[in-house]
């Protein structure tokens, strides 16, 4: 009986062992840690700590090297760059181009348009205004014998 009555408490406890803990806690654990892990951890705190995290580390870090190594890394780079071109480049280049540039277009001007134009113009300005305009009879008489025109028409009188 005792041997009975010990493979009834087994077989019971076992039976209900097992049926509880494979059914019900099982479950209730997969349920708990699926709602749980799943959707207030993995869903709420996890994309918000590692935002906040990755939004601090990025911001400090990224602030802190642009600000510190980009920031004088470029301004010492362009300010040297910068200097040496101006100091340099700058003034060689256009020294030398600005005076072969002025002396050639300026001398090639100068002795040919220039001094054609204003040695013709202020001839031709010169001779007809004053052979137009002073009236005297030299004037008249050097007109006369330039073009072979008589300026005063002489009528016979008689």
């Amino acid at each position: 009986m005792l041997v009975y009555l010990l493979t009834y408490l087994v077989t019971c406890l076992l039976t209900y062992l097992l049926t509880y803990l494979l059914a019900y806690l099982l479950t209730y654990l997969v349920i708990y840690l699926l709602t749980y892990l799943l959707l207030t951890y993995l869903l709420a705190c996890l994309p918000t700590y590692l935002l906040t995290y990755l939004l601090t580390c990025l911001l400090t870090y990224l602030l802190a090297y642009l600000l510190t190594y980009l920031v004088i890394y470029l301004l010492t780079y362009l300010l040297t760059y910068l200097l040496a071109c101006l100091l340099t480049y700058v003034p060689t280049y256009l020294l030398t181009y600005l005076l072969t540039y002025l002396l050639t277009y300026l001398l090639t001007y100068l002795f040919t348009y220039l001094l054609t134009y204003l040695l013709t113009y202020l001839v031709t300005y010169s001779l007809t205004h004053s052979l137009t305009h002073s009236h005297t009879p030299w004037s008249r008489v050097l007109l006369e014998n330039l073009t072979g025109f008589q300026l005063v028409k002489i009528f016979p009188t008689s």
